[in-house]
């Protein structure tokens, strides 16, 4: 990406998106709008745009080998099936919260379902801390729950190895690593793998690329930035034409194309005619 091109490709305003996920056999991007709760289908080629709207927030969306999609909504997992627009729970999590609501998630190479959860924001990004925990779906639909005690459970990726686990805790403005078994999802020796500065404001999702390095999207910054894990320095920054800068996958025919989404949330009327293409999905190339 030495010459940039950055394009908003989806101009249907969203109210916080998140969870980018490129759906390689029909060529379309996932997505959701966790507070509008909707889950988005996009196909670039046609432009077509799909939605099915469910009961509660949205934080993620995964693809399932059966065809159907895995969605982490309100406080459970549950079966996304695309042609009847019908959710079926499968699993529940954080009952004594009824206030907690699930955020990002993403699948492992094992094919586990990782998401994590967070208090119901009083206002964007502003949350009641400690209150979430990141938790693992398995094919039996049991769950496991890896630690508690967070504020916004948010990116989540796995290097290309497997060996390592990167985990984002938004209001610790952390890029933290774990060492990771691919073979039991069992997670360890945490540390810190970068920490971000003023001007990046809170990193919020991931996603790797093909060399290996982070992609963190970075909220109220305005910016994807691209980390080396191996030396935790900042080796490149792309800005956006919007501050709330949500998530990014990679996608496209050859996977060489960064898809962005972003919010509107919380926004005045200043702000919004400042940026009007806040809560588009953008294509970076």
């Amino acid at each position: 990406m030495s010459s940039i091109k950055i394009e908003c490709v989806m101009g249907e305003k969203l109210r916080i998106g998140e969870s980018p996920l490129w759906e390689e056999k029909e060529g379309t991007l996932l997505f959701v709008d966790i507070t509008g709760q909707k889950v988005y289908r996009w196909n670039p080629a046609s432009n077509n745009l799909q939605t099915v709207s469910v009961e509660a927030p949205v934080g993620s969306v995964a693809l399932r080998n059966s065809g159907s999609y895995v969605v982490a909504l309100g406080n459970k997992f549950g079966i996304l099936k695309w042609e009847d627009q019908s959710v079926t729970t499968i699993a529940h999590v954080d009952e004594d919260k009824p206030n907690n609501r699930f955020n990002d998630g993403k699948v492992d190479p094992g094919g586990r379902f990782f998401a994590g959860t967070m208090a119901q924001e009083l206002q964007p990004a502003v949350v009641e801390r400690n209150q979430g925990s990141l938790f693992v779906l398995l094919a039996d639909h049991s769950v496991i729950t890896h630690f508690d005690k967070v504020d916004i459970s948010n990116g989540m990726d796995w290097s290309l190895d497997h060996k390592t686990f990167f985990y984002i805790d938004s209001l610790s403005y952390s890029v933290d690593a774990f060492d990771y078994d691919v073979t039991t999802a069992n997670i360890s020796n945490r540390r810190c793998l970068y920490r971000l500065g003023k001007e990046e404001c809170l990193p919020d999702g991931m996603c790797i690329d093909i060399e290996g390095k982070l992609w963190i999207a970075c909220y109220n910054g305005g910016r994807v930035i691209r980390i080396d894990p191996e030396t935790g320095k900042n080796i490149q920054t792309v800005k956006l034409p919007v501050d709330k800068v949500t998530s990014c996958c990679f996608g496209g025919k050859d996977y060489s194309e960064m898809y962005v989404t972003s919010a509107s949330d919380g926004m005045d009327d200043q702000w919004a005619a400042r940026q009007p293409q806040s809560g588009c999905i953008f294509k970076v190339s």
